[in-house]
C-alpha cells in the first residue's frame, strides 16, 4: 500500500467524523429552541413546563383573576360584573404590573371560582390571582402562596333571631350547614368528633347555598367567617330575621392566593399590595366596602377595621401565625 494512501484516508475519516460532530451539536441545539417555540405556541389556558407566570403574562397580554360569585363585600357578582375589596385590590395589582413589566394594554380576564375550585384553580394555572376570601394557613401554603393579608375575620354562626340560639353548646343535636373547601368547616368537623355536641353537619357549595338553608329552616346554623355572614345578612330581604352570634372559633387571615413556583410574580404582587398599605390605598378601599354603601342594594356594612388588621398593615408582611 501507498504510504501516502493510509493518511489521506485517514484524514477523510476525521473529517468525516468531524461533520457528524457538528451536525449533532447543531440538533442538540436546536432542539431546546424547538420545544420552546411549541411550549408557547400550547394553548394560554395554563402555564407551559419551565415557563413562568411572568413570560404566560407577557405571552398572553392578559392577567386571569379568580373571583367568587357571593363572598360580599370580598368578591361577588352584581350587575353582571364581579367587583368587590379583593377584586379591586387585584384591580390595583394589575395596574402595578403594567408598570412592572411594561405592558400598558395589559388585559384582565375574569375567572369564576368556588370554594371547591380556588385552589384548583391556581394549582393548574388556570388563573393567576385568586382575589376573594380565602384564608392563608400551613396546609394551603403546602400548594399555593399568599402575599400580604389584607383582612382578618373570625369564624362565628349566622342563625334566625327567635331561634335562641346563642352559643355553641345551644347547638346540640342541631343541623350545622358551613361552605365546602373553608376552614370553618374543618373547625366545625372537629368540634363534633368527640360527639358530645351531636351536631348534624351539612356542606353547602357556596355561602349563598348555605344562607338559603338557614332562610328554609333545613339548618339551624351557618357556621362561617364573621364578616362574609355580616354581608350576606345585610343583602337579606329581611335582615333583622337574623344574627350573627357565638364566640370566635378561628382566626381567619385572607390573603390574594397566587402560584408558589414564580417567586418573580410573587415579588411583583407583594410589592403592589404594600405600596397600596402604605399609599393608604388599601385603607380607601376598606372604607368603601366596608363602610359605605355597596351595590348591589346599597346596604352599608358598618364593619370598622379591627386592630389586628389595623396593626398589621404598619408593618405588611406574608407571614402569618397558623
Amino acid at each position: 500500500m501507498n504510504s501516502l494512501v493510509f493518511p489521506r484516508r485517514l484524514a477523510a475519516r476525521a473529517r468525516a467524523v468531524r461533520a457528524a460532530l457538528s451536525l449533532a451539536a447543531a440538533t442538540s441545539a436546536l432542539l431546546p429552541m424547538l420545544w420552546f417555540t411549541a411550549a408557547h405556541a400550547a394553548s394560554s389556558s395554563s402555564v407551559p413546563p419551565g415557563n413562568s407566570v411572568v413570560q404566560r403574562i407577557q405571552l398572553t397580554g392578559a392577567i386571569r383573576i379568580a373571583h367568587r360569585e357571593s363572598s360580599v363585600p370580598f368578591s361577588f357578582v352584581a350587575d353582571g360584573k364581579p367587583m368587590g375589596y379583593a377584586v379591586d385590590l387585584c384591580l390595583r395589582v394589575a395596574e402595578s404590573l403594567r408598570t412592572a413589566l411594561k405592558m400598558p394594554q395589559l388585559r384582565v380576564e375574569y375567572v369564576p371560582v368556588s370554594p371547591a375550585s380556588r385552589i384548583p384553580a391556581i394549582v393548574e394555572g388556570k388563573a393567576d390571582l385568586e382575589c376573594g376570601s380565602t384564608t392563608n394557613n400551613r396546609e394551603r401554603r403546602e400548594l399555593v402562596a399568599f402575599t400580604v393579608p389584607h383582612f382578618i375575620a373570625g369564624s362565628r354562626m349566622l342563625v334566625k333571631s327567635d331561634s335562641g340560639l346563642h352559643k355553641w353548646n345551644d347547638l346540640r343535636g342541631k343541623t350545622v350547614v358551613s361552605t365546602t373547601g373553608t376552614t370553618p368547616l374543618v373547625q366545625v368537623r372537629k368540634m363534633n368528633e368527640s360527639g358530645a355536641l351531636g351536631w348534624k353537619i351539612v356542606e353547602a357549595k357556596d355561602h349563598g347555598e348555605a344562607f338559603a338553608m338557614i332562610e328554609s329552616g333545613r339548618a339551624d346554623a351557618f357556621v362561617m367567617d364573621d364578616v362574609l355572614l355580616y354581608g350576606l345578612r345585610a343583602n337579606a330581604k329581611t335582615p333583622a330575621q337574623f344574627t350573627v352570634t357565638g364566640d370566635l372559633l378561628t382566626i381567619e387571615p385572607y390573603a390574594i392566593m397566587l402560584s408558589k413556583h414564580d417567586a418573580e410574580f410573587k415579588k411583583l404582587v407583594d410589592k403592589a399590595i404594600v405600596a397600596s398599605i402604605y399609599d393608604q390605598e388599601t385603607q380607601k378601599l376598606y372604607r368603601k366596602w366596608f363602610q359605605s354603601p355597596i351595590p348591589p342594594n346599597g346596604i352599608t356594612l358598618d364593619i370598622p377595621m379591627s386592630y389586628l388588621l389595623r396593626d398589621s398593615f404598619k408593618f405588611p408582611s406574608d407571614k402569618v401565625s397558623d
